[in-house]
């Protein structure tokens, strides 16, 4: 069977056209899309399986999606913003304390979507859509970082001299690239221990001090 064949001339159906029943029938197959891709990876998933999965039929699949790019680039997104969405809920607090606060956080986000976040990074490395994709929610991420130790500057409590958005894109890409190996590649080494490390060196490059 083709695609053209299950696949409605006018094309998926857009979210905000559906019932609650296709909404529903959209999550399962995203959630199914979830697991097909963390099982059998990005390159080897086939629009079947991922119906298979949902316990749906294939024509199912393309009254929401378009295509697995379509879905993954879906499940991406919203990846990206529980990863990234890395601010403490409580706005009191040092920056310090802000600053740690939001390194575990993004370590707890990281953890639990580690396997997709794997086959992320693998696709961005070959499919330009998804690089741009990524450079856009990691640039959302440093922006805010940037902003906020711009704020600090300006009430003396971080180093003056630092450039805020460099700053921001130096100590994410160390963050972002520790959690990566480690709970990717399964570099081995103590939570706890790691964890300390890397803020102590986030505070270190500001001038902040972790009491």
């Amino acid at each position: 069977m083709t695609k053209s064949a299950v696949n409605p001339p006018s094309g998926p159906a857009t979210v905000e056209s559906l019932t609650p029943r296709g909404r529903k029938t959209r999550d399962s197959l995203i959630d199914a899309a979830r697991t097909v891709f963390e099982t059998v990876g990005f390159l080897d998933t086939r629009v079947e399986q991922i119906a298979q999965e949902a316990n749906v039929s294939y024509g199912t699949f393309y009254r929401y999606f378009e295509s697995k790019e379509e879905i993954f680039r879906e499940l991406s997104t919203r990846l990206f913003e529980d990863v990234h969405h890395r601010e403490p809920s409580d706005s009191t607090g040092s920056p310090a304390e802000k600053l740690i606060a939001s390194n575990r956080a993004y370590y707890e986000a990281y953890r639990r979507n580690a396997p997709l976040m794997a086959i992320v990074e693998q696709v961005a490395t070959f499919n330009e859509d998804f690089r741009l994709l990524r450079q856009e929610h990691r640039r959302q991420l440093t922006d805010r970082t940037a902003r906020a130790i711009d704020r600090w500057q300006r009430d003396g409590r971080v180093r003056a001299d630092l450039d805020p958005v460099l700053a921001a894109r130096a100590m994410a890409a160390m963050v972002d690239h520790t959690l990566y190996l480690w709970l990717v590649q399964g570099d081995t080494a103590d939570a706890e221990a790691l964890l300390d490390t890397l803020d102590s060196m986030c505070l270190g490059a500001l001038g902040l001090d972790k009491a």
